[in-house]
C-alpha cells in the first residue's frame, strides 16, 4: 500500500499581551474574520506574555518591563482566538516570580493547552511539547534571548532540585576595538578604578586570568583588540546544544517541529532590522531538523525568509496589545517612576508614557502584525499567505489592543518591502499577503 505524506497546516500569531477578557456579550468587530483565518491551521500558535492569576504572589524584584498579569479566564479567551499551542517563554514569564509562573502553568494546563518554554528547571523547560492531529504529530519547542539572567531555569543535578524559570539562549557578546582606541579605554578605566574591585577577585582565583589582548571595563564588559570597533553575537554554544538536542528528540517523535524563540535583540539604528543572532539561531535550528522556527519579542514586524525551504519569522509582531490594563502592579513599577506604590495606576501610566506622548501603547506601528498561514506538502512550502492585522489603535485604552484585519495595504506592504531583501516576494490579494513560492 502506498503511503501519501499528510499535508501540514499552519497558522503563528505573535505575543498575546493579554490582560483583558473578551467581551462578555459577544465577540467584537472583526474578531470572526481573525478566528478564521487562524482556524485554517491544525497547528495554530501563540506566545503568552503575561503571567496568569490573581496576585495570589507578589512581584518579583525584576520583572521584562512592566510587570504584567492577567486574570485566569484570559487563557480561554486565547482559546476562542483558535489557538491551540502556547509558548510562555519571554521576559515577562517571571514577573510575579517562582510562584506567578507555576500558576500560570497551572492555568495553562487547565485550559488544556500543550504549552513549552518555561518549567520547573531546566530540563523541563527546554521539552518539546506536542499536538497530535488528523495531519499528523506536531512538535513545539520554546526558547527566549531575552530575559533577565536570574529567570533562566536551573538545570536539575543528583545534589539538588532545578529551579524554575525560562529556557534561556543566553548570547554571547565579544566587544573589539582598534589597538589606538584601546589605550584611551585602558586610560579611563585606570583613571576611573572601575576595574579594581575584579582585578582583587582575579588575584584571590575567582575570577579567570586575562587573555593577552583583553581589556574590561568594569564587570559587564570585556574588550578585545580588532580591526573596528563592533559588538560580535553569537549563540551560547551550550544553549544551542540544548536545542538542537530537543529538535533531535522531536523531529524522532514528531512529523513537523516548530522552535518558537522571543528576542529584543536591537541591530543597527532600528528596531525592525533583524539582528545576526537571531539569523544564526534561526538558521542553526532548520541545519538540526526544525521545519520552521517563529520569532516574536520587540514588539513589530520584522522580516522574514524562507531558508532551505522552511519559513524563518523574525517577529510577527504583537497580536494582542494591552499593556496599560493591568489591574494592579507592585511598589517596583511605581518606583521606576519616581512614584510611590500606593498611587493610582492613571498616576503611573500618565508618568511612565508622559501623558500619552511615548511609549509602545502610543506608537501605531506597535498595533500592526502579521498572522501566517502555510502549507506543507511532500516537504515542500507550497502556500504561504499573511492576514494583515491591527490592535484596534487611536481607540480608548479599555478597547484597543483586539486584533482585526487592516483594511489597508499599508501592513502588508511594509511586511513585503522589509523582507525583499531576504528574497521574499509577496503580493496582495484581496487585502491578504501571499508568497511567491
Amino acid at each position: 500500500m502506498s503511503y501519501r505524506k499528510p499535508v501540514f497546516r499552519c497558522t503563528a500569531t505573535g505575543d498575546s499581551m493579554i490582560t483583558r477578557r473578551l467581551p462578555f456579550e459577544g465577540e467584537y468587530d472583526g474578531f470572526n474574520e481573525v478566528r478564521d483565518f487562524i482556524l485554517q491551521g491544525d497547528f495554530r500558535f501563540g506566545n503568552l506574555e503575561t503571567t496568569v492569576h490573581n496576585f495570589e504572589t507578589y512581584g518579583a524584584a525584576n520583572s521584562g518591563g512592566s510587570w504584567l498579569c492577567s486574570p485566569p479566564g484570559v487563557v480561554e479567551d486565547l482559546r476562542k482566538f483558535g489557538m491551540n499551542m502556547l509558548t510562555t517563554a519571554n521576559n515577562h514569564a517571571m514577573d510575579y516570580s517562582y510562584e506567578g509562573l507555576e500558576r500560570t502553568l497551572y492555568y495553562v494546563e487547565k485550559a488544556g493547552f500543550p504549552c513549552c518554554g518555561t518549567g520547573k528547571n531546566l530540563a523541563d523547560a527546554s521539552k518539546p511539547v506536542y499536538l497530535d492531529t488528523v495531519s499528523g504529530r506536531y512538535a513545539l519547542i520554546g526558547c527566549t534571548m531575552t530575559f533577565n539572567p536570574e529567570i533562566m531555569a536551573g538545570q536539575q543535578t543528583a545534589n539538588l532540585p532545578g529551579r524554575p524559570g525560562v529556557n534561556g539562549i543566553r548570547v554571547n557578546k565579544k566587544y573589539t576595538l582598534p589597538k589606538e582606541e584601546m589605550v584611551h579605554l585602558k586610560r579611563i578605566a585606570d583613571a576611573l578604578k572601575i576595574n579594581v574591585p575584579a582585578d582583587i577577585i582575579r588575584a584571590e582565583g575567582y575570577l579567570p586570568p586575562l587573555k593577552d589582548g583583553e581589556q574590561p571595563f568594569g564587570r559587564q564588559l570585556m574588550f578585545e583588540v580588532g580591526e573596528k570597533a563592533e559588538i560580535i553575537s553569537t549563540v551560547h554554544p551550550d544553549d544551542m546544544k540544548r536545542i538542537t538536542d530537543a529538535i533531535t528528540e522531536a523531529k524522532f517523535m514528531a512529523d513537523y517541529v516548530i522552535v518558537s524563540t522571543h528576542n529584543h535583540e536591537i541591530y543597527g539604528t532600528r528596531k525592525d532590522n533583524v539582528d545576526p543572532v537571531s539569523i544564526e539561531f534561526a538558521h542553526n535550528c532548520i541545519d538540526a531538523g526544525a521545519d520552521a522556527v517563529i520569532g516574536t519579542g520587540p514588539h513589530l514586524l520584522r522580516p522574514m525568509e524562507i531558508y532551505k525551504g522552511k519559513p524563518v519569522f523574525f517577529c510577527l509582531g504583537d497580536f494582542i496589545n494591552q499593556l496599560e490594563t493591568i489591574q494592579r502592579a507592585p511598589d517596583g513599577m511605581f518606583a521606576k517612576q519616581k512614584l510611590n506604590g500606593n498611587c493610582r495606576l492613571d498616576e503611573l501610566f500618565n508618568s511612565r508614557s508622559a501623558n500619552g506622548t511615548r511609549g509602545l501603547s502610543y506608537d501605531r506601528v506597535m498595533f500592526e502584525a502579521v498572522v501566517p498561514y502555510w502549507e506543507v506538502e511532500n516537504g515542500e512550502l507550497v502556500k504561504l499567505t499573511f492576514l494583515p492585522v491591527e490592535e484596534m489603535f487611536g481607540l480608548p485604552r479599555s478597547r484597543h489592543g483586539w486584533p482585526q484585519k487592516n483594511t489597508t495595504s499599508n501592513i502588508i506592504e511594509r511586511f513585503a518591502e522589509m523582507s525583499k531583501p531576504y528574497g521574499m516576494d509577496i503580493k496582495i490579494e484581496n487585502g491578504i499577503g501571499v508568497a511567491v513560492l
